[in-house]
C-alpha cells in the first residue's frame, strides 16, 4: 500500500439511521476466512449503542487492510465498548461439505445466535442471510464503510488467525501460524511436500488437484 493510498474510514450513519426509526440493538456481522485452502470460517458480529468516543475508535477499518498489530490491540476494546459481540465458526468439513458461501452463511448465523442480546436489525458485509427472520441490509464492501461490519469483520479475523495459530502447533510445517491458512507460495509448497493434513478443505481447487494427482498415481 502506497503512502498516497487512503484507506477509507467507516462511518456509524447506518447505524445512527437505524436507531432514529427505533432499532435498537442494530448488529453488524462480517466473515474472515473464505479463501484459504485450510481451516474455518469465522464471523463476527458487534452492536453498538452508539459511536464510541474513545480514540481506538478512529482506528478501525475493514480488518484487511490492518496489520494484525493493529487488529489485535483494537479487538479487547471493541469486545469491551459493544453492547454485544460474539463470534462464529463454520469448520473445513462443513465448508467441503455446504461450499463456502453456505459455510459463511452458517458461521454468521452462529456468531448472531451467540450474541447476549437479541438483535433487531443486521447490517451485514456483501452476503445475504435467507434463513435468519431479522430484517437485514447486505451491504457491498460494508468492511469498508460501516462501523459496527467493520468492527466484526476484526473480531472474526483475529479470532480465526488465533485458531490457525494452534493449528501450527497440532500440524507442524505447513506454517499456518504465518499464512493462516491462504494459499501463499509457501503453504502451496507445503502442501504439495506434506499432502493435506486434516484441517486442508478437500472441495478447494488446489487441494483437489493434489489428492487427484496422488490418486492418479497409485
Amino acid at each position: 500500500m502506497s503512502a498516497l493510498t487512503i484507506v477509507p474510514k467507516p462511518h456509524f450513519e447506518e447505524e445512527e439511521a437505524l436507531h432514529r426509526q427505533g432499532f435498537r440493538y442494530v448488529a453488524g456481522v462480517d466473515e474472515a476466512g473464505r479463501g484459504p485452502l485450510a481451516g474455518p470460517v469465522t464471523a463476527g458480529a458487534a452492536v453498538f449503542a452508539a459511536y464510541p468516543s474513545e480514540d481506538w475508535a478512529e482506528r478501525v477499518r475493514d480488518s484487511k487492510r490492518m496489520t494484525a498489530k493493529a487488529r489485535e490491540s483494537v479487538a479487547p476494546a471493541i469486545r469491551a465498548s459493544a453492547a454485544a459481540s460474539a463470534v462464529g465458526t463454520a469448520g473445513h468439513r462443513e465448508v467441503d461439505d455446504v461450499g463456502i458461501v453456505e459455510a459463511t452463511r452458517l458461521a454468521m448465523m452462529r456468531a448472531i445466535e451467540r450474541l447476549p442480546v437479541r438483535p433487531d436489525f443486521l447490517l451485514v458485509d456483501a452476503v445475504r442471510l435467507p434463513d435468519v427472520r431479522t430484517p437485514q441490509k447486505s451491504i457491498i464492501r460494508g468492511d469498508s464503510t460501516c462501523f459496527s461490519i467493520a468492527a466484526a469483520s476484526i473480531l472474526a479475523k483475529v479470532y480465526r488467525d488465533l485458531l490457525m495459530a494452534r493449528a501450527e502447533r497440532s500440524f507442524p510445517g505447513y506454517g499456518f501460524a504465518g499464512h493462516k491458512g491462504y494459499p501463499s507460495a509457501r503453504h502451496v509448497e507445503a502442501l504439495r511436500r506434506l499432502g493435506p493434513c486434516p484441517i486442508h478443505r478437500r472441495s478447494f481447487a488446489p487441494v483437489k488437484a493434489l489428492i487427484h494427482g496422488e490418486a492418479a498415481g497409485t
